[in-house]
């Protein structure tokens, strides 16, 4: 294993998703799956393992933070080990940045992320609504309190998602649990805790720009939508006030990062606020190194 090239490097994707392990167990059921893919409209296999990832991002000089969601409470479907993606992604280190995902309903939550910290995760994800949970309810603030102590970031999904899209109720997901204002709550009570507000947030980007500029503690993540679909002050604010606190991010494998960077290219931004967004703003987020 080799540690990561970063002058070499022309991007780090921030939001890549492991939706598939190396036994063929997927991280949703398959209604769930489909209906994702054909929200995003995916022209990609939505079953990447580690290993093929690992490939896909090599071939194209760039670097992934990969995770899944560990959601097994509020969908029923056991969850991609994060213990196995932590494991693989050690063989990949040229390429990957390997975060946890853990079940907030479960008790020993505090304690698997200590573990998990401890055996190479660089972050946290989490997905309020598909985990089923209230980002700003107490009982979840000993594994922020913790994920500060750790000194690792948490990467929440905000505003809509493509998964339940489509189906009847959602599939019972509320898109509510995932409005930025509530993470707010957590910014602002956790002051230590780094926080990545990721996606546009949708209905929501007005709360997750204000949250941005109001919190030092709090960034913004770009995947899961097209730049060629961004809402407008949005980009205003990530080329201008924000260009220090928004991340390249695609959401692979239903957005390819080839897709992503190409419509990139079409927005009106500085070209030295392009690498901030597609690689500074990443290094130091993460405290990244240079390989020696």
């Amino acid at each position: 294993m080799t540690g990561l090239a970063l002058s070499e490097l022309v991007a780090i994707d921030t939001h890549v998703h492991i939706e598939c392990d190396a036994h063929g167990h997927l991280s949703l059921d398959q209604e769930l799956m489909d209906a994702s893919a054909a929200y995003f409209k995916a022209d990609t296999p939505r079953t990447p393992t580690v290993d093929d990832v690992a490939s896909y991002y090599r071939q194209r000089n760039m670097a992934a933070v990969v995770f899944t969601v560990d959601a097994h409470t509020a969908t029923g479907h056991a969850a991609i080990s994060s213990e196995e993606i932590l494991e693989d992604a050690r063989k990949h280190g040229d390429v990957l940045i390997p975060f946890a995902s853990v079940d907030p309903h479960d008790r020993g939550s505090v304690e698997r992320l200590r573990a998990l910290v401890q055996a190479g995760a660089k972050g946290l994800k989490l997905h309020p609504s598909l985990q089923d949970f209230l980002p700003n309810d107490p009982r979840h603030y000993p594994l922020y309190a913790a994920a500060a102590e750790l000194g690792v970031p948490i990467v929440f999904h905000t505003g809509q998602t493509g998964i339940g899209a489509g189906l009847p109720g959602g599939r019972g997901i509320k898109l509510r649990y995932s409005d930025p204002m509530l993470i707010d709550d957590v910014a602002a009570d956790h002051p230590n805790l780094t926080i990545v507000l990721a996606h546009p947030s949708v209905p929501w980007q007005d709360s997750a720009i204000s949250i941005a500029t109001h919190k030092a503690n709090v960034y913004i993540d770009l995947s899961g939508w097209s730049p060629k679909y961004f809402p407008a002050q949005l980009v205003k604010a990530a080329g201008g006030r924000l260009r220090h606190k928004v991340l390249f991010g695609s959401d692979f494998p239903v957005i390819t990062p080839d897709r992503w960077l190409a419509d990139f290219e079409t927005l009106e931004i500085k070209p030295e606020v392009r690498q901030l967004i597609l690689k500074q703003n990443a290094i130091a987020l993460l405290g990244l190194k240079e390989v020696e």
